[in-house]
């Protein structure tokens, strides 16, 4: 299996009995650091007020007390993502999508949901979640997708009124391409950066465009937000199909590079910010992204044989 491990530069001060953990030599254990303050350093990474109110946000399985030696990011927690934690020896998996999403009124085995949650418990492996936290970082996915834009001048698309920063912090972003393109070299742009192969497109916008829209994931509702903005174009993972409509009335063309593809990007990077963050002097908590993960779509075309 391909190693992800994460070796970060940086400085960073702690008391030594809070966490101190060492990327291992051969043979070499990792002495592990507390659970609460890996969490307390996830949230200076992506600040949990920055999430949507309706979103289920922080630490969702374990005992905060928990020493925790290794760290696996992840986008979603799938059957194969709890087997290659395991398999790894992970503590904790750091994942974007929370689980459990909605409350749940018991945990058995006759759900997906709680089946998982069953072998993680199991197995003592914790769970955080930031997402709609880190969408919103000022690190985040959303400004890392503007950055592999091109953006310049970038601001939230719904900034976030309480925000009380210097930084202007919110939802989404957009901002101004230095040099104009058309839609078609836009999306060749985006998709490139996040390792996508295919992609689609909404809407016919003739010559080139220099106001974007970013929305990282099932970023449609985002769409009247871009619009308010002047954004031309709007880049996201997904859309409803109405949702395309009302972007071809508008106007306003809609680059949809796949829910996976626009955020599992960002995983790697964020194994990297923790890594760095969790470094003191010689000591470090070692923190991968998982080496299993796909997207669960798959691009089919019509046969040519008569069946």
């Amino acid at each position: 299996m391909r190693d992800h491990r994460v070796d970060s530069q940086g400085n960073r001060t702690a008391e030594p009995d809070e966490w101190a953990v060492v990327m291992p030599c051969e043979g070499q254990k990792l002495s592990g650091a507390k659970l609460d303050r890996i969490c307390q350093t996830l949230a200076e990474i992506a600040p949990l007020s920055l999430a949507e109110p309706w979103d289920n946000v922080g630490l969702l399985v374990g005992d905060r007390r928990q020493v925790v030696r290794r760290v696996m990011t992840c986008l979603s927690v799938t059957g194969d993502v709890v087997d290659e934690a395991v398999e790894r020896g992970v503590d904790l998996i750091v994942v974007h999508h929370p689980i459990p999403f909605k409350p749940l009124a018991k945990i058995t085995s006759d759900t997906t949901t709680g089946t998982l949650l069953l072998r993680l418990i199991r197995s003592g492996i914790s769970v955080y979640s930031a997402h709609t936290a880190y969408d919103s970082a000022t690190d985040g996915i959303n400004q890392q997708l503007a950055n592999l834009v091109g953006l310049v001048d970038v601001e939230p698309l719904v900034i976030r009124e309480a925000a009380a920063s210097s930084t202007t912090l919110g939802s989404g972003r957009h901002g101004r391409l230095s040099e104009p393109v058309s839609v078609a070299i836009l999306a060749e742009r985006v998709a490139s950066g996040v390792g996508a192969i295919h992609w689609n497109l909404v809407g016919e916008v003739k010559g080139v465009v220099d106001r974007v829209g970013i929305a990282c994931g099932s970023g449609g509702s985002f769409l009247p937000a871009a619009r308010r903005r002047g954004c031309q174009v709007l880049v996201t993972g997904e859309a409803t199909f109405h949702t395309c409509l009302e972007a071809e009335a508008l106007g306003i063309a809609m680059v949809l590079i796949g829910h996976f593809a626009s955020e599992r990007f960002a995983m790697q990077r964020l194994a990297e910010q923790l890594s760095l963050a969790m470094k003191t002097g010689a000591t470090e908590v070692e923190v991968f992204s998982a080496a299993v993960e796909r997207s669960p779509l798959r691009v089919a075309t019509v046969s040519s044989e008569k069946h």
